[in-house]
């Protein structure tokens, strides 16, 4: 079975997409499993993983509607509110929905860096860790020092990596990302997903070549069966890139 780790949906009208607006006209406006459909069927894609993209219960109560009722919905990924003193509880009610599959809060739109390692937090981690649950992290960079700092505190949490962190493949900037994502490949028990690559580099000229070292690196870091691929669709809808042609395979090694 081919399965895209990592896709959207959204409806604008809902109102919680805070990064929403005019910068970027092309996503701001309905994205739905009608839209999605013809295109899994070209690619060969049997199954998909959506992913939350706003900060609210409302947003996943919404993904989880979509789940119950499209068929190539596998599972969601979703956010609650980490730092509530109703985690607990309200994890339990929403890990009884077989569609729910995953947690993840946007670190990347949080302004303290190090907020994964607040005491509240770390405390729901131990809470999701011990359930093997499954945890995105989705970061840039500069959380990666934190990421491995709750890595430790929290030593089994079944986690993964979004959009390989996020590094700077436009700038062609490899460090200190890749000493790092070395240190996050070392524990055993996280994962990365290949996507969200080409919003880094330039979505209107990518070429494989801008993408290649940081590939390589993950699965040279990770090993081929701790990584997946993500489509981030449709992050990148409407996008023509000059070249974009995976013409020539990465190396495995």
């Amino acid at each position: 079975m081919r399965i895209d780790s990592h896709q959207h949906f959204w409806k604008a009208s809902r109102g919680d997409y805070s990064w929403m607006g005019p910068s970027v006209p092309i996503l701001s406006r309905d994205y739905l499993p009608d839209d999605l459909r013809p295109i899994l069927g070209k690619a060969g894609i049997e199954k998909t993983v959506l992913v939350q993209a706003a900060q609210t219960t409302a947003e996943t109560d919404f993904l989880l509607d979509i789940a119950r009722s499209c068929d190539f919905v596998a599972g969601v990924v979703g956010w609650l509110n980490m730092e509530a003193p109703d985690f607990p509880a309200s994890f339990e009610r929403y890990r009884a929905n077989p569609k729910f599959i995953g947690l993840r809060p946007m670190l990347e739109e949080i302004s303290d860096n190090a907020w994964i390692v607040r005491p509240a937090v770390i405390e729901s981690l131990g809470l999701v860790a011990k359930t093997g649950f499954p945890f995105d992290f989705l970061i840039w960079p500069q959380h990666l020092p934190h990421v491995l700092k709750a890595l430790d505190l929290v030593p089994g949490l079944h986690a993964v990596i979004d959009h390989i962190a996020k590094p700077d493949i436009k700038g062609r900037q490899m460090e200190p990302w890749k000493t790092l994502m070395a240190k996050v490949a070392s524990h055993k028990n996280v994962w990365c997903k290949l996507s969200g690559m080409v919003n880094m580099a330039d979505p209107q000229n990518w070429t494989d070549e801008d993408l290649r070292p940081y590939v390589e690196h993950v699965v040279d870091q990770f090993g081929w069966d701790r990584v997946m691929f993500g489509s981030d669709w449709p992050v990148f809808a409407g996008w023509s890139p000059n070249t974009s042609r995976s013409s020539v395979p990465f190396r495995r090694s």
